[in-house]
């Protein structure tokens, strides 16, 4: 890579003396930093942070954006991410005063307007899982699933029940058992089928007094419908055990089927894959949770509820496993999500799942000649092909494949998982892409696997970073600009 100033950091770029606008004075009183934190937290100088004029900032900020692809840019079929195109009017919408400019301490009676949209944006995703009450406020679809396990652990307490294993599939996203053990439960695997379903005979061998959850993704990674789901949380029931739905893939079944119908106690919620919100780089997400009657008593505080015509934060929950995070939640992100719904309204979401399937059937059939798909020729939202036949025949491997794809100008889907299929390929084109955008993916690919396999070993030969050693690039990270080929890989 070039050492342009395109690529510097800012303090490569830095020279004493430049700076930028200042900022307005603070318009509240500012008390002295020794009446405000202990001595030994206040630095002795300032830091040497860059000194760098304003174009030379929003240059720096802006080439690096041209850099990245992103789902304004580019298709994003990366499988179980839903990386969709947002709407802006949402954005908009969630920019407002109103919305954006309120503060977390403000009094309740200030901000009645939002907490109306947040009570029944609770009340639209109870209907939409078919489950009775919402809390709004983990952080990611991760920390919905942590809340609910917590929720399910202290169910399990106030009726005496030492439960301490989550069960859960082979396929399933690797937050599943990570957040069982963070809520102090061990996970046990159940066995997937040939087919890719749940394989009922090892979920029976492990159902017994000791199993609190069946965490189950419905569709599935695989971007199949579990097609027994009754009869599995029938048993799961029959047990005493609780059923989990991660709620990851919900887009695919929005207005056509309900968790809570098929038998799910509680699920999560991902707005910004489901719904509308930004995805990804770290920034702000949301993971509300939705459960049956008999576990609302247990959910986090506060939750919004209504008292005739005025709205209020109840904290006085005295069975609440208490609250998850800081303040009531990521509000900008649910505010998108309500819009979304707003927008759409039941028939809409409907139609929303309904072309998320028809492009993902489309696609998978426009892909099964150049890749198989193991587990059928019909799926929901997504799908996995394998390239292990490549690999055989030609040496070309899922990740040649997908480093290849950023040389046309798609981001590469997901691949290597789910681990139960060789040299995976995890498609999902989402509702929002246009039939020539899936065209032109799948002669991409048609393309490339008929490539020089050593071509597609160096493979991209576009981006700024071709594709660095991994490991090295892991345990040994460039931190600064440098030329193509110092320090023995690109930077």
């Amino acid at each position: 890579m070039r050492n342009t100033r395109a690529t510097q950091l800012l303090t490569e770029l830095s020279r004493e003396g430049r700076y930028n606008p200042l900022l307005p004075d603070c318009d509240v009183p500012q008390p002295p930093l020794e009446e405000l934190l202990p001595r030994e937290a206040i630095a002795a100088e300032l830091l040497p942070l860059p000194e760098v004029a304003e174009p030379d900032l929003v240059r720096h900020y802006t080439n690096l954006s041209t850099l990245n692809m992103s789902v304004d840019t580019h298709f994003y079929p990366l499988g179980s991410c839903t990386m969709k195109y947002n709407p802006k009017r949402n954005e908009r919408l969630a920019g407002l005063d109103g919305f954006a400019a309120v503060h977390p301490y403000q009094p309740e009676e200030t901000i009645q307007g939002l907490l109306e949209l947040l009570y029944e944006l609770q009340e639209m995703l109870a209907e939409i899982s078919g489950l009775h009450a919402v809390s709004l406020q983990p952080a990611a679809g991760a920390q919905g699933e942590l809340t609910a396990l917590l929720v399910a652990a202290a169910y399990f307490q106030e009726r005496g029940e030492h439960r301490t294993k989550v069960l859960a599939p082979d396929s399933a996203h690797g937050t599943n058992p990570a957040s069982a053990h963070m809520a102090g439960f061990r996970t046990v695997t159940v066995k997937s089928t040939p087919e890719g379903l749940v394989d009922r005979d090892d979920l029976r061998r492990h159902l017994d007094d000791e199993a609190a959850v069946f965490m189950v993704t419905n569709p599935n990674t695989l971007g199949l419908f579990e097609t027994e789901i009754r009869e599995i949380a029938e048993e799961v029931h029959g047990t005493g055990g609780l059923i989990y739905l991660d709620g990851a893939n919900m887009n695919a079944i929005l207005g056509i089927s309900r968790p809570g119908d098929f038998g799910a106690d509680m699920m999560h919620f991902n707005p910004h894959k489901t719904f509308s919100g930004p995805h990804g780089g770290g920034g702000p997400g949301a993971g509300p949770i939705a459960v049956t009657r008999d576990l609302a008593p247990f959910l986090p505080t506060p939750v919004v509820a209504r008292e005739g015509d005025v709205f209020r934060l109840d904290e006085d929950r005295p069975r609440s496993i208490g609250r998850v995070r800081g303040f009531f939640g990521n509000v900008g992100v649910l505010v998108r999500a309500y819009c979304y719904i707003r927008t759409h309204g039941p028939e809409g979401l409907r139609e929303v799942s309904e072309n998320a399937v028809l492009n993902a059937n489309y696609l998978l059939h426009r892909l099964k000649e150049f890749l198989p798909v193991p587990q059928g020729d019909c799926c929901m939202h997504e799908f996995v092909a394998t390239a292990k036949d490549c690999k055989a025949e030609r040496g070309i491997t899922a990740m040649d494949i997908a480093k290849r794809l950023l040389d046309y100008g798609f981001h590469a889907p997901t691949v290597y998982f789910p681990p139960i299929v060789r040299e995976a390929i995890m498609v999902e084109p989402t509702e929002t892409e246009s039939r020539e955008t899936l065209d032109a993916f799948a002669e991409a690919i048609g393309k490339i696997v008929q490539e020089d396999p050593e071509l597609l070993h160096a493979a991209p030969h576009s981006t700024p970073v071709t594709r660095p050693d991994d490991v090295r690039a892991a345990r040994q990270p460039v931190m600064r600009a440098v030329a193509a080929g110092e320090n023995g890989h690109e930077g």
